[in-house]
């Protein structure tokens, strides 16, 4: 762990404020070289409405996870996420440590637990890094 983990997980913690999903807000960021390369936050893609839950309180199906939108929003910058960190309030999904393994980014700290671990056992055996921060 190093002194600024706190600091930009505290960071991610407030960019999940913006999300509107009711049932978890996850806040993401990229960090390389100490500087914020891209934040995202989970809700729907640019232009749906901002719902992220059907009336019966279950997650709509093409919601974006954190993850997700920030390295979308990385590439779609042409910045290089390739060795950078990458600060999460959730653990990741196995769907989104696919995409955190493409992306090159070399080490994932996260702060809650999900109760499914698989997203963190690939990027374990991909070789990134990643540490809790309780």
């Amino acid at each position: 762990m190093n002194k600024f983990d706190d600091k930009y997980m505290c960071m991610a913690s407030i960019w999940a404020q913006n999300s509107y999903c009711k049932r978890r807000q996850v806040g993401a960021l990229i960090v390389k070289d100490r500087m914020i390369i891209s934040d995202g936050y989970n809700g729907t893609p640019s232009g749906f409405e901002n719902v992220c839950e059907d009336e019966n309180g279950v997650t709509k199906p093409y919601v974006l996870h954190a993850e997700a939108n920030a390295i979308s929003k990385v590439a779609k910058s042409g910045n290089s996420s390739e060795g950078a960190t990458l600060y999460v309030t959730a653990s990741p999904c196995m769907e989104c440590s696919k995409l955190i393994i493409q992306a090159g980014i070399k080490r994932v700290v996260y702060k809650d637990e999900y109760r499914i671990t698989d997203g963190i056992d690939i990027l374990r055996r991909a070789g990134i890094e990643v540490e809790q921060i309780k």
